[in-house]
């Protein structure tokens, strides 16, 4: 009994996907296809160009000050320091905000090259005359960057974009 109701349930199965299965393509149910060909056309595919979008940010034209929205071009050469903070991908000094451990605000500034003790103890030296207070801070040479406790963004990023960069 359960034998012949195993071969039912195979057999109603094996149909199932007989029916379920397309015509191949070299068929004759494909050859009386009603949809038209693929027609390949290159004058047009300036068309399709414009919506790729660009694989890198195009670089920025050239500026002689602050343009109005803020941004500060950086130098055509970089200053004769022990050090250098490469601008972001998107052309902007790379000073960010963080919050740590819900409140624990602080400063980072990244893609820093070369000796970064120097470029820590110059913002180290330029916050305290600023604030009055020596910040907290903390190099990371694997990460190539510099966090300060606090929030002193416009700050450094108005400081290293005077020095050039």
């Amino acid at each position: 009994m359960a034998a012949s109701m195993l071969r039912r349930t195979a057999l109603g199965v094996l149909n199932a996907s007989m029916k379920l299965q397309r015509p191949c393509s070299g068929s004759a149910a494909s050859a009386t296809s009603s949809y038209p060909g693929i027609i390949e056309s290159h004058e047009e595919f300036r068309f399709v160009e414009r919506l790729i979008p660009p694989t890198q940010v195009p670089k920025p034209p050239k500026h002689t000050g602050v343009t109005p929205s803020g941004w500060i071009p950086p130098k055509d050469t970089l200053p004769d320091l022990p050090y250098v903070v490469r601008r972001s991908r998107m052309h902007n000094v790379p000073v960010y905000t963080d919050i740590t451990h819900g409140n624990r605000q602080m400063t980072v500034i990244r893609k820093i090259e070369g000796d970064i003790w120097a470029l820590e103890a110059e913002v180290r030296e330029f916050l305290t005359n600023l604030t009055g207070r020596t910040p907290a801070t903390q190099v990371n040479e694997i990460s190539h960057s510099i966090r300060i406790k606090g929030y002193f963004d416009k700050e450094l990023q108005a400081w290293l974009a005077e020095k050039g960069f």
